[in-house]
């Protein structure tokens, strides 16, 4: 694992410059179970990045400021400039997620929410950025597992809250709304990858290969020559 994942994270650093140099603006988008591991998988992603081409958006409740606009204003102003990085740890997607089974957005919000999310990551696309999003699924008995160890490992207890405890209670009701959001969001423009992070190795290794490839085929179309 340290081995291949080594090589990988050099082969993405190459990559990097590769788009800077085309002025390629990458997003990286993950969404997924709590405990399913998305942090440390953006964590292995960045770990060899050039820390001046990339920044990692960690997304929280909206203040009051960005509840006063449009949903989607608070990520617009944060996409990436030409040719950069932006990785979103969980985005807009929370309109169709937390917020529909939280009851944040009424039925008709979320379900308009599809349409408009495709629109805006369309907008992005036909500017010729790269957008790759990651849904981290794990099973129900190893997400209790990991919320355990959370609580009885001094150095982790900071990743469990009470909400944690509360969307589990709601594991069925995210599942369909993840479902849903992959069924009705999943485009040739900017399409779901589903990793299993039963795992957590082998879903850093999946998702760093994916990006890699994607990113491969994107510079080859623009130049039509190998890469690095």
């Amino acid at each position: 694992y340290k081995s291949l994942i080594g090589d990988l994270q050099d082969r993405l650093k190459e990559l990097q410059f590769a788009l800077y140099e085309r002025k390629i603006p990458l997003i990286l988008v993950y969404e997924g179970m709590d405990a399913a591991g998305k942090g440390g998988n953006i964590k292995r992603v960045r770990e060899k990045l050039d820390p001046t081409g990339y920044e990692v958006n960690a997304i929280s409740a909206p203040t009051d400021v960005e509840l006063n606009h449009h949903y989607l204003w608070r990520f617009a102003k944060d996409m990436p400039r030409s040719g950069h990085i932006e990785i979103f740890d969980r985005s807009w997607y929370g309109r169709v997620l937390v917020e529909r089974v939280e009851g944040f957005a009424t039925k008709k919000e979320w379900k308009r929410a599809y349409e408009e999310i495709n629109q805006f990551e369309k907008m992005w696309t036909d500017e010729g950025a790269i957008i790759l999003k990651f849904f981290l699924t794990l099973d129900k008995d190893e997400q209790l597992r990991r919320f355990k160890e959370r609580e009885e490992t001094p150095e982790k207890q900071w990743k469990i809250t009470d909400e944690d405890w509360r969307n589990r209670e709601k594991w069925d009701q995210y599942i369909e709304a993840s479902h849903d959001m992959i069924k009705f969001t999943n485009t040739d423009h900017a399409p779901w990858l589903v990793v299993p992070a039963d795992n957590k190795k082998s879903a850093r290794i999946e998702v760093i290969k994916y990006i890699i490839k994607k990113c491969e085929e994107v510079l080859w179309a623009s130049n039509n020559i190998r890469v690095c």
